[in-house]
């Protein structure tokens, strides 16, 4: 998955945004990266799914204002 937290602030991380990247970060994902503009996470489909429900519901209780969420499906095989 992918997403970005809005409004943006790049001298301080938003408290949304923050929230955000502790749900994926603790939430047992394989990969997580996150960056100035978005933040990719991967794992299992179970994994995910609660990182997303989890993610969507802190990041609106800590103030976003927009969420833009892309989920991917990649096969055993990398397509």
């Amino acid at each position: 998955m992918e997403f970005t937290t809005e409004p943006f602030d790049l001298d301080v991380p938003p408290a949304h945004a923050v929230a955000a990247r502790e749900v994926v970060e603790g939430g047992g994902l394989d990969t997580v990266d996150v960056g100035p503009f978005g933040t990719m996470a991967e794992g299992g489909a179970d994994g995910v799914l609660s990182a997303v429900d989890a993610l969507l519901r802190r990041s609106l209780q800590a103030g976003a204002t927009r969420i833009s969420l892309q989920v991917n499906v990649v096969g055993e095989d990398g397509r």
